[in-house]
Order: C-alpha cells, then sequence, then structure tokens
C-alpha cells in the first residue's frame, strides 16, 4: 500500500504511565483492524517499523508508528497473525453464544468485552443455572463439529434486509456499506470486527462460568480456540506441581489442601497463644525489677498489635515510655508508643515521621504502621532525650 500521511503524537500506554512519541500513519489501505465493536486492535508492521496501536477516526484507519513514513511511499504491511486469530476465535464465539443464549433462553447479549486472558459476554438476564450454562456450552460445541459456514455481506444503508440483522446501532460517523455476518441458518450480526469463516476454525468453547452483572445483568465468561487448550496447559502444569508437592494425585488435592488449611490454623492459634504469653511474661520481668528504667524499649520479628498492647497493658504505668515494635528488622513492621498521655501526644507523630509510617493515637497510646524500621535507633536516641530530659532535642 503507500502512506497517505504522516504527523506526530503521543500515545498513552494502556497500562498507563508516560506517553509515547510517535507518529500518526495513514494509508491508501490497510490489512489492520483499528480497534472497535468490542475487539482490539492488530499489531504488526509498516515495512520494519512496528504498528503500537491502530484507532478508527471515520472511515480510515489511523495506525501509530515510533518512526516517521514518508507521504507517498510504498510500503509493505505484514500482520501479527497469531493475535489477529485469536481474536478471531473469540469474536466469532462471542457471535455463536450470544446467538445461542438468545434462542434458548431468550438472553439478550447488551454487551461484551474481549479481554486478554478470557472473554465477558454481558447477558440481559439477572442469573443463569449451572444447568443453562451447560446445556449452552453443549449447544454451541455441537454448531462447531457441524462446521456451520461464516459469511461476510455488504449492503446499503436502505438495504431492507438490514431491518432482519441483529444490530445495537451504527457510530454516528459511520459511512458507507453495512457490513452484515452470517452464521449459516444460526445468526446474522451488523459487525466491523474479524471473524472465522467456518465455525470449525473456533475448535471448541468453554464456558467458564458467570459473574453478577449490572444491575440485573449477568457477565458470562469464556475462552475460545487456543485458550482453551492454553487454559488446560496452564491447568495441568499446576496439576503437576500440586501432584510433587502434595505427594498424591489430582483427585486427592482437594482435600490435602483442606488438611494443610486445618494445621495451618491450629499452628497459627497456638502460635498467638504463645505470643500472648511472652508479652505477659515479658511485662510482669520488668515490673519486677526494684527500680524500673523510664523507658523500656523492645522490638520482635514474630508479633503483631496485639502482642504490643498485651505487653502495654500488663505494664500501665504513667511513669515508663514504652516503645515497642514487631516486623522485619530494616522493612516495614508495625510501631506502639505508650506511656504518659501529653508526652505520647508530642511524640507520636514525630516518631511515626522518623519511622517513614502513619499512625494515631489516644488516652497516652500512639501506634501504626512504619517502613523504615531500621530507624529504630534514632527513635530511642530521642526517647532517650526526653526521659532524661524531659523535652526532645528538634
Amino acid at each position: 500500500t503507500r502512506v497517505v500521511s504522516c504527523r506526530a503524537a503521543e500515545l498513552r500506554p494502556e497500562g498507563g504511565g508516560e506517553p509515547v512519541r510517535g507518529f500518526q500513519v495513514v494509508l491508501e489501505d490497510t490489512i489492520l483492524f483499528p480497534e472497535g465493536g468490542g475487539q482490539p486492535d492488530d499489531r504488526g508492521l509498516i515495512g520494519d517499523v512496528p504498528v503500537l496501536r491502530v484507532t478508527r477516526r471515520g472511515p480510515e484507519a489511523v495506525h501509530f508508528v515510533p518512526a516517521a513514513l514518508e507521504p507517498g511511499a510504498e510500503v509493505l504491511l505484514s500482520l501479527d497473525w497469531e493475535r489477529r486469530f485469536d481474536h478471531m476465535q473469540q469474536h466469532s464465539g462471542q457471535h455463536l453464544i450470544t446467538a445461542i443464549a438468545d434462542q434458548m433462553f431468550g438472553f439478550k447479549t447488551t454487551s461484551w468485552e474481549l479481554g486478554r486472558q478470557r472473554s465477558i459476554i454481558e447477558l440481559d438476564t439477572p442469573s443463569m443455572t449451572a444447568e443453562q450454562i451447560e446445556a449452552l456450552e453443549r449447544s454451541v460445541n455441537e454448531k462447531i463439529r457441524e462446521r456451520v459456514p461464516v459469511t461476510v455481506r455488504e449492503l446499503a444503508a436502505d438495504d431492507p434486509d438490514i431491518e432482519t440483522v441483529r444490530s445495537r446501532g451504527l457510530p454516528d460517523d459511520h459511512v458507507g456499506p453495512v457490513r452484515v455476518i452470517d452464521i449459516e441458518g444460526i445468526d446474522s450480526n451488523m459487525c466491523c470486527g474479524t471473524h472465522v469463516s467456518n465455525l470449525s476454525d473456533l475448535q471448541v468453547i468453554k464456558l467458564l462460568g458467570t459473574e453478577k452483572g449490572k444491575k440485573n445483568k449477568t457477565n458470562l465468561v469464556f475462552l475460545a480456540g487456543n485458550r482453551v487448550l492454553k487454559s488446560l496447559e496452564q491447568s495441568h502444569s499446576t496439576e503437576k506441581a500440586l501432584t510433587s508437592l502434595l505427594k498424591n494425585g489430582p483427585d486427592e488435592h482437594v482435600e490435602a489442601v483442606k488438611r494443610l488449611q486445618s494445621s495451618v490454623k491450629l499452628l497459627q492459634k497456638n502460635n498467638l497463644n504463645l505470643l500472648r504469653d511472652i508479652a505477659v511474661l515479658i511485662a510482669r520481668d520488668f515490673k519486677s525489677k526494684p527500680a524500673p528504667s523510664q523507658l523500656f524499649v523492645l522490638h520482635r520479628k514474630e508479633g503483631d498489635s496485639e502482642f504490643m498492647n498485651i505487653i502495654a497493658n500488663e505494664i500501665r504505668t504513667e511513669e515508663t515510655l514504652l516503645f515497642l515494635t514487631v516486623g522485619d528488622d530494616k522493612e516495614a513492621g508495625l510501631f506502639l508508643l505508650a506511656g504518659p498521655v501529653e508526652a505520647v501526644e508530642n511524640l507520636g507523630p514525630r516518631v511515626a515521621e522518623l519511622l517513614g509510617g502513619k499512625g494515631a493515637g489516644k488516652r497516652g497510646r500512639f501506634q501504626g504502621k512504619a517502613t523504615r524500621m531500621s530507624r529504630r535507633g534514632e527513635v530511642e536516641a530521642l526517647l532517650r532525650e526526653f526521659t532524661s530530659s524531659g523535652s526532645p532535642e528538634a
């Protein structure tokens, strides 16, 4: 084909981030599909320049590329066929599911999304039963095995046949003929997307179940074609890994995991009870000393907020300032400052700031999360300065 125009532009990445500088290129014709109709755009090359996005602007396809192309130059387009064929399988699969769901149960499709891993059809029904899903899956796969042809028609905008075609309406900026996708004897649907030429190219469709949609709607999740094979491969790899870890066959995996969960819950419960006992013993040991210090500092890698609060509750002294921390020695964790109300109100925000965290407090306690536990030494120095002079240095 030939380059018609090329102008500088920016592209915002799909996952967010800084815009990418490049060029918007319009060609005399293109084999690259611009995003639309629920289907993502194609990828490919113009010569050796990668196409990063293709969008529709009225009747034109606009190709975003990282390098400038000379208007008037003759160029060769190549297409990422794996991506295109995947989109064809999912899109034709959606048409088939939509048509059969309507025929079998009267469930109308209100929208759909072709996702990277799975696709979703929004159905105008508050729910679907497991039996309905099973029957629908069985029916669409029967149609695939029957090798039903899929054809494309282009109709004039005033053609009376358009009235018999399923449609959610044309875009406001549509010009030219109306494109109709026919699944022989099953469906006629107004559509701009790319499709297989025979249902046998879909290979297989797997309905993964439903999710709650918008008000009184149900999202039906599905895979078509190669995505089913990829999903099966991933599941098989997971199954092999679990067989190795759990030392039993796939049929026993669920029960083995349930037993492990029960064991973990029991261990966690025992661990918490031991931590509580340790907290009480630590506090009693401190209180048993003839002349308890004005500052009590303790860090323990294993622990939680309850562990720290038990120590503070057991010591119960207005004369002692307590600085307690739990978590990783040099990374994130939890902290508690307890003691005289005025001192804690004054020092709490400063302790949180030093530890790179946030906290809140009342009635002589200030606690929160910390991101820089490695600065505990600085906090301790601040507190020792306070307990020795009554006011910490700035």
